[in-house]
């Protein structure tokens, strides 16, 4: 999978208040100040619809997005054969460092379990039914249900473990075609790229939707919620940013450099992203590309890892999904067991591919793993609905990182990183950023 890496566009000048991000943070204060001020009103079933509604059309998407980014995410890996073991150790080097993004995630929800004290309550009816369900399951009934009786069947009832496995399959049966499935191919990624545009559309809505999902629920739990909230945006901060330190710190000193030296290499890029307001890793592609192959990478290898690993890579989704089902589930009151949490860490891992470039499709994998790990988890999303924006930017941070640092082991390991090159340069960047300099000192 080879991307050309071309000069970004200027940015479009906009009025600050037509920007999504700008609406949604208003829609969120005056959220808390009408829960607050006005709980009878913030609790009526009308704000609540607003909430609610707003989680209903992204169950809509959820099914179709899992299946066409599952299908072409496996049918394009041919592609990454024609350049041959560098593809290969590629997706081994991302599996990997996500497992353990997933595993810091569950680790530190398990550790600091913020959720819990929150009382908030899912329908009582809609749990007894997903009890009684839980009760009457055994393993074998579990890995029975996995396969599905019809493929319409499951993407009707937007079972996320059965699309997945028919996904799976469908995308080896594709690669297997060759030149045959081109065509089919190509119809699949056009069908995700329609259904992403059916997000762009309904994520419109978002500042509606996140208006009545802080509302009902600073009126319904009080203002107390808000602490658990802000606790959650604060662990996921200080997990990213663990992970970013000691994982991908230690992968970095394997290569030979400071893994703040590569950050303040890459500054710029992770600027961009937070001066355009954007959740999407992406808009930083073509300049993060260029900046990797003046640091002494192999081009061709760049042009595999990079551009692969924002399906394959996406480090910041995954802690995310993680901490957000265990708070979820804490702020809830169901108990997950260990089996259920290596379904998070299992669906997390898969439901995350094709979770890059598309502002809201982090929430949407969330909803992804919540629907595969426990049905009863469905109804908390709007409660973390409500604090996503303040997490997005810190998920694309995490991920452009992580992809950066891919490349450049990638490059060592396959023995084409000019190793004179990489330190003359980020030796040059990090005189210019002093700050990083020091704080890396710290850990060396």
């Amino acid at each position: 999978m080879t991307t050309i890496a071309t000069a970004a566009p200027a940015p479009v000048s906009r009025t600050w208040y037509k920007i999504l991000y700008v609406q949604v943070l208003i829609a969120i204060l005056i959220g808390v100040v009408v829960g607050w001020l006005w709980p009878s009103l913030a609790t009526s079933d009308w704000v609540k619809a607003l909430g609610d509604g707003f989680i209903k059309l992204i169950k809509l998407v959820i099914a179709p997005i899992i299946f066409c980014t599952g299908v072409s995410g496996i049918a394009h890996i041919q592609d990454a054969k024609k350049v041959g073991w560098v593809g290969l150790k590629a997706l081994v080097y991302f599996e990997i460092v996500s497992t353990f993004a997933s595993l810091l995630g569950l680790l530190m929800g398990n550790l600091f379990q913020i959720g819990h004290g929150l009382a908030a309550k899912p329908d009582a009816a809609a749990v007894a039914n997903y009890v009684e369900q839980a009760e009457a399951s055994k393993t074998v009934d579990f890995i029975l249900n996995i396969i599905p009786d019809s493929v319409v069947g499951a993407l009707a009832r937007g079972d996320i473990l059965q699309v997945l496995l028919f996904a799976i399959l469908f995308g080896f049966s594709l690669m297997a075609l060759g030149e045959r499935g081109e065509k089919l191919r190509g119809m699949i990624d056009d069908t995700a790229h329609a259904v992403f545009g059916v997000i762009a559309i309904v994520m419109k809505a978002a500042p509606i939707g996140a208006f009545g999902a802080m509302a009902f629920t600073i009126g319904k739990l009080g203002p107390s919620a808000l602490g658990n909230l802000i606790g959650l945006i604060a662990l996921f901060y200080a997990t990213a940013a663990l992970f970013v330190v000691v994982v991908l710190g230690l992968i970095a000193r394997s290569v030979g450099f400071s893994i703040f030296k590569f950050i303040a290499y890459i500054k710029d890029e992770l600027l961009l992203l937070l001066v355009l307001g954007t959740s999407s890793s992406e808009s930083a592609l073509p300049q993060l590309m260029k900046k990797l192959e003046r640091l002494g990478c192999s081009k061709p290898v760049v042009g595999l890892v990079v551009p692969t690993g924002y399906s394959f890579n996406l480090d910041g989704t995954n802690v995310y999904m993680s901490l957000a089902t265990l708070f979820i589930a804490q702020a809830l009151g169901v108990d997950l067991t260990f089996g259920q949490q290596l379904t998070i860490l299992i669906v997390a891992m898969m439901t995350s591919k094709g979770a890059s470039g598309i502002t809201g499709a982090g929430f949407i994998t969330l909803a992804a793993t919540l629907s595969a790990v426990n049905p009863a988890l469905v109804p908390g999303m709007a409660i973390v609905f409500s604090i996503d924006k303040f997490m997005s930017e810190v998920r694309a941070l995490t991920n452009i990182t992580g992809n950066g640092l891919a490349a450049v082991f990638v490059s060592w390991w396959e023995g084409e990183l000019d190793q004179a090159t990489l330190h003359a340069r980020l030796n040059q960047e990090s005189d210019r950023c002093p700050l990083l300099t020091a704080v890396g000192a710290r850990y060396r």
